[in-house]
């Protein structure tokens, strides 16, 4: 539908900007690792580096996540999907994109009040880094939110259109 036209386009921009952003925080990662090899080579300490790395590794996931979805790339099992005929394989690809999006939101809203409450309490980092963990605990908010969006679009897609957005571009659909 026409309608729907500027919306998906909102969904695709964010998906790829969700790609985008993990690919930066992987960058970022390789950064910290050398910054660190180097304060270490040149007898520097360089306080909070691996918490950094961290954080940055944990963006890089839940930013990641929805991006992949919509590209195939998480595990699925496909072995029930593909043993049922066209009709059953929708209903349960249906079930199972209904139960993944509302264990995701959920995930979503206990996230959110786990980075509240962290927040509120200024809950900051033990390690030396000291950061306030509300900031990289948001992340994992953003990146569940995006993952919950991609779900629950690719379930609205499913049962409006009769089948998923993921593209099957990995090796468990090329044929033997």
């Amino acid at each position: 539908m026409a309608v729907f036209r500027p919306l998906r386009a909102v969904l695709d921009f964010l998906y790829s900007l969700s790609e985008f952003l993990a690919a930066l925080n992987m960058i970022a990662i390789l950064v910290l690792i050398v910054l660190q090899m180097l304060a270490r080579w040149s007898s520097e300490v360089f306080p909070g580096a691996p918490e950094y790395a961290a954080y940055c590794m944990a963006a890089a996931s839940f930013f990641g996540f929805a991006a992949a979805l919509n590209r195939g790339s998480h595990i699925r099992v496909s072995l029930l999907l593909n043993a049922v005929g066209p009709k059953m394989k929708r209903y349960v690809d249906m079930w199972c994109f209904a139960v993944a999006a509302a264990t995701m939101w959920y995930f979503v809203w206990h996230a959110r009040q786990f980075v509240f409450w962290s927040w509120k309490f200024n809950d900051i980092s033990q390690a030396q880094d000291k950061t306030a963990l509300w900031i990289p605990q948001s992340v994992m908010v953003i990146g569940g939110v995006l993952l919950a969006i991609a779900l629950t679009d690719n379930l609205i897609h499913l049962i409006f259109k009769g089948e998923n957005r993921i593209s099957h571009d990995n090796i468990e659909t090329q044929e033997v």
